[in-house]
């Protein structure tokens, strides 16, 4: 028997109607594009005439080819500046970045800037080499601290975790087995700041008596007695930076008595103190360029920034352009001060001159291109940008070597007092965290506002960025942590879990430590 065939197919109809026919797809035109770099602004290859809707990894491909270098190609991360509308509403975003292809994210943006016959200039940033995966879920739930947790600090190479809490009692944490590991109790107040030593061999605490402690990590045991001298409790600690000494770094701790104290940790003898503010000195920051020991600068209640000589605590110059109590500071370098020699590859230093190399290395290479930069916040809703020392830098033009003390702009749009700023490792960004339940993004180097993550329902009081400065974190009285996608400035992902205030925040790795209210360290 013959093989039927099957009956043919029915057309299917839509309400009685036959289906219409595909639309043909539209062409894309073809654009002139140039390709800039966002630090100077110097054109990387000549201008080039492509599709417009080759993607963002085609263009990254290009853009790797056209800049031919001997190592791997090098990721990057393109946008576009919409030009200045002095209608626009204030707070509307400055640059489209480009996510999918400029077809879709540029020339069919609302604001129809942009035609086919433009040359589009699109700016291009390096992006770190090795990338953080974000954190997703809560990993483990650590009981342990009988009141709330005020400060959480991961150390350089990410392995342990210090947190201070008000049960007058410092914990560490073992990262890799995410268990605890040590109690440091000595404190008779509240533990309201700690702060790891750049080679972790030493562990600073602060508490509410007035006192810093000094600890050993890898035993848990104090390392002598407590340091006496402030009459009021410790709001802040800084160490001495690795490439200035490897060997026996100086604390310095700030006070609500108006005075910063810097010891010898050594010989835990005090070696000078700084008065000079006539309120609180709210923050201390250990800078690494400005003087052959770096430079202190304090942020204090009397509305003052005052930078100091480490070596022997001269005033050098006093900052007084904000209304209100200055109450957060960060450095471009911070994060490289911070980790001192140890970097995302997780290579250990044999010996301390090794150490210092490596670090030193790794604070010139964030100078190459600029000076060290402070951001300081204030509850006056604003923040300034200062570059103290541009001569720090061997990109500051040769004429202009002196001190400033003229901000180079004010970082304006918060609508309540600022909680915290924070630069970038790469120092390209900053973010900062107010009480109007927003965190902002500037532009590191001129302090341009780029936009404006909303999401959050409580006050913000801190912000965390990855190694890699491609994930934001933030940690807010709502009891949420955020992890903001920098790509298209929306949240990636909420990470509830607490039932209460979220007080600190840090990010490592891959990992993510908050504390908070309800006494627990989530990561």
């Amino acid at each position: 028997m013959a093989t039927r065939l099957p009956p043919p197919k029915r057309q299917k109809l839509y309400h009685g109607v036959p289906e219409p026919a595909p639309e043909p797809e539209k062409p894309s035109p073809n654009i002139v594009v140039q390709f800039v770099s966002e630090e100077d602004g110097s054109s990387l290859a000549p201008a080039v005439n492509i599709p417009s809707n080759l993607t963002r990894e085609n263009l990254e491909a290009l853009l790797n080819k056209l800049t031919p270098k001997d190592d791997d190609p090098v990721p990057f991360s393109f946008h576009v500046n919409l030009p200045e509308n002095k209608n626009a509403p204030a707070g509307a975003p400055t640059r489209i970045v480009i996510a999918n292809s400029i077809e879709k994210d540029v020339l069919e943006h609302p604001s129809e800037e942009f035609t086919q016959e433009d040359v589009i200039v699109v700016h291009c940033a390096p992006q770190s080499v090795f990338r953080v995966r974000p954190a997703t879920r809560c990993s483990s739930t650590l009981t342990g601290h009988s009141s709330p947790i005020l400060c959480a600090a991961f150390s350089p190479t990410g392995n342990k975790l210090a947190t201070g809490s008000g049960d007058m009692n410092v914990r560490l944490w073992d990262l890799n087995t995410e268990t605890p590991s040590h109690v440091l109790s000595g404190h008779v107040g509240w533990v309201l700041c700690v702060e790891w030593e750049a080679m972790e061999r030493k562990l600073a605490s602060g508490g509410h008596d007035g006192r810093v402690r000094l600890w050993d990590p890898a035993t848990g045991q104090p390392l002598g007695d407590a340091l006496k001298g402030h009459t009021k409790w410790i709001m802040s600690l800084a160490w001495e930076p690795i490439h200035i000494n490897p060997t026996t770094p100086r604390l310095a701790s700030s006070s609500k008595d108006g005075t910063v104290r810097v010891w010898d940790t050594a010989t835990r003898r005090l070696e000078y103190a700084i008065g000079g503010h006539t309120a609180s000195v709210n923050i201390v920051k250990w800078g690494g360029s400005g003087g052959p020991k770096g430079v202190l600068y304090t942020a204090s209640s009397d509305r003052t920034v005052r930078v100091w000589d480490a070596e022997q605590g001269r005033p050098l110059m006093t900052l007084k352009d904000h209304a209100h109590w200055v109450t957060t500071l960060t450095l471009n370098t911070d994060f490289v001060l911070r980790t001192g020699p140890f970097d995302h590859t997780g290579k250990k230093p044999a010996n301390e001159d090794e150490a210092q190399a490596t670090a030193k290395a790794r604070f010139d290479n964030i100078l190459k291109t600029t000076p060290e930069l402070l951001i300081s916040g204030s509850d006056d809703h604003t923040l300034f940008l200062w570059s103290l020392f541009p001569s720090s830098s061997p990109a500051a033009d040769p004429d202009n070597r002196k001190t400033v003390t003229k901000p180079i702009t004010r970082l304006t749009g918060h609508q309540k007092q600022i909680s915290h700023v924070a630069f970038s490792p790469d120092g390209r960004w900053a973010a900062s965290a107010a009480w109007d339940s927003s965190v902002r993004i500037w532009e590191g180097r001129t302090g341009k506002f780029v936009a404006t993550l909303r999401g959050h329902v409580g006050a913000v009081y801190r912000v965390a960025w990855s190694a890699d400065s491609r994930l934001l974190i933030s940690a807010s009285k709502d009891s949420t942590l955020k992890i903001w996608d920098l790509k298209t400035y929306k949240i990636k992902t909420d990470l509830p879990g607490h039932t209460d205030e979220v007080y600190c925040v840090d990010f490592v790795a891959d990992k993510v430590v908050s504390g908070g209210r309800d006494k627990t360290v989530k990561m």
